[in-house]
């Protein structure tokens, strides 16, 4: 019996230490704790998998897709600094949906996403 325990207990941390969320990193899940200020390269990274969750949700047109960012910038907001990211498509059918901007905490927290830049 206690080998059967002890086989048990081995394959279980075995698949602990094998699944894919033990080895998330902050970059991979993208979502930070802490104070670091986030690097420009993580946001970016952010920002590319948040504008594709938002067209698979519905939330933005799926012209957004590959969008190469225009500015990315540090602004300081209500509760701190925050990273901006503006994104222009002049292309789209609705004139008041040629920006989008994306929010996202100084350490690289994803806060909010609209066109109107507010």
């Amino acid at each position: 019996m206690t080998t059967c325990k002890l086989l048990l207990s081995f394959a279980l941390g075995a698949a602990l230490l094998t699944s894919a969320s033990a080895f998330a990193g902050e970059n991979s899940s993208c979502h930070f704790h802490g104070s670091k200020p986030a690097e420009e390269a993580t946001v970016l990274q952010c920002a590319a998998k948040r504008i594709e969750m938002l067209i698979s949700r519905g939330k933005i047109d799926a012209a957004w897709k590959g969008k190469r960012h225009d500015t990315v910038e540090v602004v300081e907001a209500k509760t701190g600094k925050e990273w901006k990211l503006t994104y222009s498509d002049p292309q789209a059918k609705d004139a008041t949906k040629t920006k989008l901007y994306l929010y996202f905490t100084q350490v690289g927290n994803f806060l909010a996403a609209n066109h109107s830049g507010k």
